[in-house]
């Protein structure tokens, strides 16, 4: 079967499609529009239909709007109550159901051909579950979603069993773990359902010392739910205006609100699994993107191990309702074989790409050692290779990367990206190698949980060790990531350090790149030293009359022999390039 699965509800829309129970595609809309998180700039900016990336997984397999099978939309509007019987203030609420309803027809309208018949809504929190269990390397394990919101439920605990979902248990609205984070989100002075996560870096700067007073308002229920009672932010401490400093006060009130989300979490994971009976547990909706609640589950709980899906946000529904349709129609699903699950270039689309820019660039010999070496060498490169990942963790295919072993490119990073100094980078590790160094869940693909790093390593490589010890990893399989792997291999030879420096490739208010003009619109506005895309290598030191660049051990292979200076688009005066 030919399923497509769309988000378009609440935030991050997004399409994926699965043929014959593999997952061929998936992408966030933001990646095509270069709109973070996919909102329009209107009042109304929680439905969007992923019109772009729909066309797109369509493409890449080669199919049309009238071979698809079924369309699933990750909400189920039939399952709707009216915001104020949940005790929510939406004001969107009504008109979100509408559009909800109204989706068929708008799915028909962008893809024309196809069958209307084949139309289906999924629930949210199931979609969410399918997701993470049936993409993962067990889908007959557990699995626990908790994010803000869905239909009525902000939270599902339950057990795969061939394919099919037995809901153990379901958090009824208003009481919401995503909820209560994007509360002291907005308290805090950042972007509600966006920047959770910085709430997540700024807690390790504090004490959980209004911890106690939390834990009045918000605990496990011990039947497999919770509550989460509403929270007087300013009694405990002032509200902060976006872009003013942070105070004692505020990373404190983080510490204590993630303190109480990880004890609330991990007691809903332990009475799941004594429901379930479950050795494996998978995880999803965008509470599932707090990697230190996860490590704590992971160490903690009683799962043998613990599968994050990689897009465990909103967008990650999409992926979730074609699996759940698939799962349905009696299909077996294949293990998710990667997050490098969005659009990529041919080396030759990417060249025609650097004419038209009429940049100089060059063709190394042996990429991975180039790019070890302007590492090593401190420079600080843009990483663009293969497919775009799903999800918002840059997992080294549109990455930035550094030393680890300078103190300052910390700062540095955050200067090229715009963004708070309070936010940690990531390192990534040598597969082989993460144990000796990192102590927390291995292997981590994904980036979705922290690791203490050892003491012995901390001076070492502390541009990615975080003010608590920690640092949240992602390794790398040389099976999986041939080429990732030998640039590590090779800044490892010269630096003794089996570890570099890896945060997404954008800027602030930005989507990650995508397309090689979005790579290149970002080298040329940040200062970037290296732009490794594809083959190629752009250097900054060429841009502007800056010194040449170092020499390169490997040679210049130009695929016309060997040509040792840079190469630039130009014309020949017949309309050709040369």
């Amino acid at each position: 079967m030919r399923i497509l699965g769309l988000n378009a509800i609440f935030h991050d829309p997004a399409a994926a499609l699965v043929v014959d129970g593999e997952v061929v595609a998936a992408a966030e809309e933001e990646r095509f529009t270069r709109r973070k998180h996919g909102k329009r700039p209107v009042p109304f900016s929680a439905w969007e239909l992923p019109e772009l990336s729909a066309r797109w997984c369509l493409q890449e397999a080669g199919l049309r709007p009238e071979d698809l099978d079924a369309v699933g939309y990750s909400y189920d509007p039939e399952l709707t109550r009216p915001a104020a019987d949940m005790g929510l203030d939406d004001p969107w609420d009504h008109l979100r159901t509408t559009y909800a309803r109204q989706a068929p027809s708008f799915t028909a309208d962008v893809l024309p051909g196809l069958d209307p018949a084949a139309f289906r809504h999924v629930p949210h929190h199931s979609a969410h579950a399918a997701s993470a269990a049936l993409a993962s390397p067990d889908p007959e394990g557990a699995v626990l979603v908790c994010d803000g919101r869905g239909e009525a439920h902000s939270h599902l605990a339950g057990h795969y069993r061939q394919g099919r979902l037995d809901v153990l248990a379901a958090q009824a609205l208003p009481h919401s773990l995503g909820l209560l984070y994007e509360g002291v989100t907005d308290h805090l002075g950042f972007l509600r359902s966006s920047d959770e996560f910085k709430v997540m870096a700024l807690a390790s700067h504090g004490r959980p010392r209004f911890a106690d007073h939390l834990r009045q308002r918000v605990r496990a229920d011990g039947a497999g739910g919770f509550t989460t009672w509403p929270v007087d932010w300013a009694a405990l401490a002032k509200r902060r205006r976006p872009g003013e400093e942070w105070t004692e006060d505020h990373a404190d009130l983080a510490a204590s609100v993630q303190l109480v989300v990880e004890e609330t979490l991990l007691a809903l994971a332990r009475w799941l699994h004594r429901a379930s009976g479950a050795r494996t547990l998978a995880m999803a909706g965008g509470v599932a993107l707090n990697c230190v609640a996860n490590s704590r589950i992971a160490a903690e709980g009683p799962f043998d191990t613990v599968w994050v899906q990689p897009a465990a946000g909103d967008a990650g529904t999409a992926l979730g309702a074609a699996l759940h349709l698939a799962a349905a129609a009696g299909e077996t699903i294949r293990p998710m074989r990667g997050a490098d699950l969005g659009r990529g270039w041919s080396d030759e689309e990417i060249e025609q790409a650097l004419i038209t820019a009429r940049l100089p660039y060059q063709r190394p010999r042996d990429l991975a050692e180039t790019v070890a070496e302007t590492l090593a060498g401190n420079g600080v490169v843009a990483w663009y290779q293969g497919r775009s990942e799903y999800g918002p963790r840059a997992l080294g295919h549109r990455s930035l990367l550094a030393h680890p072993g300078h103190p300052a490119n910390l700062e540095r990073l955050n200067d090229v990206k715009g963004r708070e100094q309070f936010r940690p980078v990531a390192p990534m590790v040598l597969a082989d190698r993460a144990a000796e160094i990192f102590d927390g869940p291995l292997p981590s693909p994904y980036m979705l949980f922290v690791h203490r790093v050892a003491e012995h390593w901390r001076e070492r490589i502390p541009a990615v060790v975080h003010v608590d010890g920690t640092a949240r990893i992602q390794t790398v399989d040389p099976a999986a990531e041939p080429l990732l792997a030998r640039m590590l291999s090779a800044f490892a030879r010269r630096t003794g350090l089996p570890v570099v420096v890896n945060t997404s490739l954008n800027t602030a208010g930005r989507p990650m790149v995508d397309s090689p003009r979005d790579a290149l619109e970002c080298f040329g506005s940040a200062p970037v030293d290296l732009l490794a895309i594809g083959p190629f290598t752009l250097r900054r030191a060429d841009l502007g009359g800056g010194s040449p660049p170092p020499p390169d051990t490997g040679g210049t292979d130009t695929g016309r022999g060997t040509d040792t200076a840079p190469r630039a688009g130009t014309d020949d005066g017949k309309g050709r390039r040369r």
